[in-house]
């Protein structure tokens, strides 16, 4: 019985972590730690549900699936008009039922949903490198301390996207901001020539 527990453990593990470090690779806000906390705590509580209800655990197992939507929620970034991150709230949810298939036994079914999640992520990178769609990237913009706004936010008028700040800080002589755009491909490289016409802008970095 424990060597089929271990099983269980190493094959949820070793899922989770290739779409998490897929995930960190492509700096989406959510790296493999989430995926694989949610998914190997969600396998545990499967396992622990068939123990404690051999009978009939769906009850317990659909307040788990219920529950993870608040970990989901926090991956998502609202603007005035416009929401981010559903992809990411989307896999943490998706995750944690493929943890609780993996962890009730459905080897098969859980298997089958986890190529399916792989099949929409590499579809959409082709996409997104198609150029259909928009997409969002983060973009940090290093200035000199006391450069207004307004110029920053003047960069991205005209343009098809849409803006949402992060943060920003002051560090000595220099201001940084971040932000999130969502932006067609082809306007990405509109943006980097009109910040490096910019004799105000230190340095930038687009995600």
């Amino acid at each position: 019985m424990i060597w089929v527990i271990i099983l269980k453990f190493l094959i949820i593990l070793v899922l989770s972590f290739l779409f998490g470090l897929e995930r960190q690779i492509s700096k989406k806000p959510v790296g493999f730690a989430t995926f694989i906390f949610v998914s190997v705590g969600s396998c545990a509580l499967g396992i622990i549900s068939l123990e404690i209800s051999p009978e009939d655990p769906l009850p317990l197992l659909g307040s788990i699936v219920t529950g993870i939507g608040f970990l989901g929620a926090g991956a998502l970034i609202k603007s005035p008009d416009k929401i981010f991150g559903f992809t990411s709230a989307a896999s943490i949810w998706i995750f944690s039922i493929i943890g609780l298939l993996i962890g009730i036994g459905e080897y098969i079914i859980g298997s089958i949903t986890y190529l399916i999640v792989w099949v929409v992520i590499t579809t959409d990178k082709y996409l997104e490198l198609a150029g259909v769609g928009d997409y969002n990237r983060k973009i940090t913009i290093e200035t000199k301390v006391g450069v207004d706004k307004s110029k920053i936010l003047g960069i991205f008028e005209g343009l098809n996207s849409k803006l949402v700040e992060l943060s920003t800080s002051k560090l000595k002589d220099i201001s940084r901001a971040k932000y999130i755009i969502s932006i067609p491909k082809e306007e990405i490289g509109r943006i980097s020539e009109d910040l490096l016409k910019k004799k105000w802008v230190i340095s930038f970095n687009i995600e």
